[in-house]
């Protein structure tokens, strides 16, 4: 560039300044800003990496989706991750043979998309002490599973308080269950993630006294984006209960103005969280097009687009 055209283009800087009402006094941290901004712009496009993960439950959007389209709609959609609910197409259940748990795995293994977890419906609230037995005796079967198809852990819930019994034992025979649970996944390689979910057990207070019961380190909370998170003291109270043991997000249509998912994400930020952030959304006839909307809010609530 010659002397000429570089006085040209600092004059037509100061005009425009001058136009805008900043003034020549801005020049000097436009000057100091604007090679700062250009050398940090990515290579390509204009997203910024998210310190966490970006993934999808297979409830519902992906329920009707078998794992070859599972993985091809989330590499296509730059998700990096899925939780197979149990019940749906894909057909990752304890019925599996050796072999066919090693074809999943390998599946994944050799995509971009992580298998992240599986998702059971096993819940341990129940007052009868045969079906709980039977409850826990099955979701050890899932956490082997998990382990067998590269997953990393399995999501369970609790999914209400039984009338006739007391709320506290409910929720010290859930806690328990966890446990031993817990117990179970670390010498699996696994974790158990609770949701938090159900009726009268999606509080808060009440999850936390869930995990003071459980107080294992593979045991930790599955945060469900439920309008119940605002109840009693507060969102940020809520989340304060539990931020040190959050384990993964199950996220609702993030357009949605009832809950503060902008707020929820600057939390997780926070708290430093690097997990799985998941869209559970309704199904939809152009997927692919709710994939990348969603992808884009999810950057834009993190100022990352």
């Amino acid at each position: 560039m010659t002397k000429s055209s570089l006085s040209t283009m600092r004059t037509h800087r100061r005009s425009f300044l001058a136009k805008a009402g900043l003034g020549l006094g801005a020049l000097g941290v436009v000057n100091a800003v604007l090679p700062a901004a250009e050398s940090s712009r990515p290579a390509r496009g204009f997203a910024r990496p998210s310190r966490f993960h970006l993934g999808t439950v297979t409830y519902n959007l992906a329920q009707d989706w078998d794992v070859a389209t599972i993985i091809k709609n989330c590499a296509a959609a730059k998700f990096e991750g899925v939780e197979l609910r149990t019940g749906h197409k894909h057909g990752v259940e304890v019925g599996l043979s050796r072999e066919q748990r090693a074809e999943v795995r390998k599946r994944f293994h050799d995509s971009p998309v992580q298998l992240m977890g599986l998702g059971s419906a096993f819940d341990f609230h129940t007052p009868d002490p045969s079906k709980l037995r039977k409850d826990i005796e099955a979701a050890k079967e899932y956490i082997v599973l998990s382990r067998d198809v590269g997953a990393t852990g399995v999501k369970v819930r609790p999914n209400g308080l039984p009338k006739e019994i007391p709320v506290e034992r409910t929720i010290e025979q859930i806690g328990r269950s966890l446990r031993e649970l817990g117990e179970f996944a670390r010498d699996h390689g696994q974790v158990i993630r609770l949701e938090v979910h159900g009726e009268g057990t999606s509080q808060l207070p009440r999850i936390r006294a869930i995990m003071d019961v459980a107080d294992h380190a593979s045991v930790g909370v599955c945060w469900n984006s439920n309008p119940s998170d605002l109840d009693g003291e507060g969102f940020d109270h809520n989340f304060g209960l539990v931020q040190r043991k959050i384990f993964s997000v199950h996220l609702r249509d993030i357009y949605l103005e009832d809950y503060p998912f902008r707020k929820l994400f600057q939390r997780l930020d926070a708290i430093r969280f690097t997990g799985f952030t998941l869209a559970e959304i309704p199904p939809s006839p152009d997927p692919l097009r709710v994939m990348n909307y969603f992808r884009s809010l999810w950057l834009a609530y993190q100022g990352l687009l």
